[in-house]
């Protein structure tokens, strides 16, 4: 039986069994239904459809009470494309789906492979190596976008050698997200696992967030996604969907918004970067969000947030520019699909005219999204590396103060050259 569906946007989408077939958009001319688009190999299809239109259901927008004023919404495409001369230099291939990276005192890093090894680079800054060995190996299930994910260092970790990683573990229906403790041999070319610090985050094939990583407050932030579960976004009992805010032995902070809870921001479909505008303030945070693909008839709308403790990010009642009570509304989105992969202020020296601006990686748009925020509304959006490096992964700054991005073309979405993956390093 045909299935009818129309989304917020107007978009009719017709399901035969249960795979998409093709859509319509439809606009409101003097009350009447105009088709501007259809499939040529579907006019018959749709014309009996048409016949049926009055019932066809469609998303409840109760909750919404309006569009936020202090929201830019990017309606065509993601931006001018950006002015400032820069390039990017490949420190090392060779890799496969990097997701994370951690930046080792004396000149080496870490980065976690997603299909479950952590490998070791040594002498990042000069004649970077890729040491062939992987420090660890995980036992990653079959899964879309879960795995070996996010890495940080503790922030003691000059004087305890710990770290943590975000992982995907088990398989089928019991399969989990989780952080691990981790300690780091002396000659950084092994690792054991110390305890598992947060369990049984919810995963799926997609949505498993992973991005984690310490504030300015000491404190650990895990980021999750809803494991394709919208709702659980909204239920302050499940740990999916959201922002959480632990110890680094993993315990609930006291000063946490909900006594007793790891939340510390919810309504996030998932996020894979964040950070702090103000180093010495934790308080507010800047956060990606990925928009639907399809979840209630909606798509793209990506977006970002000035956040703070407590604020429900909206997701699934709310999107785009969209507002309703309790609920926090995007200072950006886009109406086409960015995702953002990781998410990272320019503090450095090196390219003056990004200081203190939102740099995202982004997956299937191709290119570094530079935000400018100034009194929590965007002054400024462009574009850098158009279709130049394929999928962008994780940015991060590095301790010396250069923006560093990995590639994700080799995770099934993107084009996979011989070289496989790399770390880029941006530059002028």
């Amino acid at each position: 039986m045909n299935n009818l569906l129309i989304n917020p946007e107007g978009i009719l989408i017709v399901m035969i069994n249960r795979r998409f077939i093709t859509t319509l958009t439809f606009t409101h001319m003097k009350n009447k239904n105009v088709i501007k688009k259809a499939s040529a190999n579907n006019i018959l299809l749709f014309l009996g459809i048409l016949i049926m239109l009055p019932g066809a259901p469609a998303c409840s927008q109760s909750q919404v009470q309006g569009e936020s004023s202090n929201c830019v919404y990017i309606d065509d495409g993601f931006g001018p494309d950006g002015t400032t001369q820069v390039k990017a230099e490949t420190v090392v291939s060779g890799l496969e789906v990097p997701w994370g990276i951690a930046f080792l005192p004396g000149g080496d890093l870490l980065v976690t492979e997603r299909p479950g090894r952590l490998r070791l680079v040594l002498d990042y800054n000069g004649t970077a190596k890729l040491v062939e060995q992987p420090v660890a190996t995980f036992d990653i299930p079959s899964t879309s976008e879960g795995g070996l994910m996010g890495i940080v260092l503790h922030p003691e970790f000059n004087n305890n050698r710990l770290f943590y990683i975000y992982v995907t573990a088990g398989g089928g229906n019991s399969s989990v997200n989780k952080v691990e403790q981790w300690r780091l041999s002396e000659d950084n070319t092994s690792a054991e696992q110390v305890r598992v610090i947060f369990d049984d985050i919810d995963a799926s094939r997609n949505h498993n967030g992973g991005r984690i990583r310490f504030g300015p407050d000491g404190m650990l932030y895990i980021g999750t996604g809803d494991a394709s579960s919208p709702n659980k976004s909204q239920d302050m009992n499940s740990p999916a969907g959201k922002l959480l805010r632990l110890t680094p032995d993993g315990e609930i902070p006291s000063d946490n918004p909900m006594a007793g809870s790891a939340v510390y921001l919810s309504g996030i479909r998932n996020t894979q970067g964040w950070d702090w505008p103000n180093a010495d303030d934790a308080s507010v945070i800047w956060l990606t969000d990925h928009g639907p693909s399809g979840d209630r008839m909606r798509f793209g709308h990506d977006e970002v947030h000035v956040a703070g403790p407590g604020d429900n990010l909206g997701w699934p009642d709310i999107y785009r520019c969209q507002t309703a009570e309790g609920m926090l509304s995007p200072v950006i989105t886009w109406k086409d699909a960015v995702p953002p992969g990781g998410a990272a202020v320019y503090t450095g020296d090196a390219i003056p005219e990004w200081r203190g601006s939102l740099l995202i990686g982004t997956l299937g748009s191709r290119h570094l999204q530079r935000v400018v925020i100034e009194n929590n509304s965007v002054t400024m959006n462009e574009v850098y590396f158009r279709n130049e490096h394929g999928r962008l992964r994780e940015v991060i700054m590095s301790p010396e103060g250069d923006l560093f991005v990995t590639t994700s073309n080799c995770d099934g979405r993107g084009s996979c050259p011989d070289t496989k993956d790399a770390i880029l390093r941006i530059v002028k």
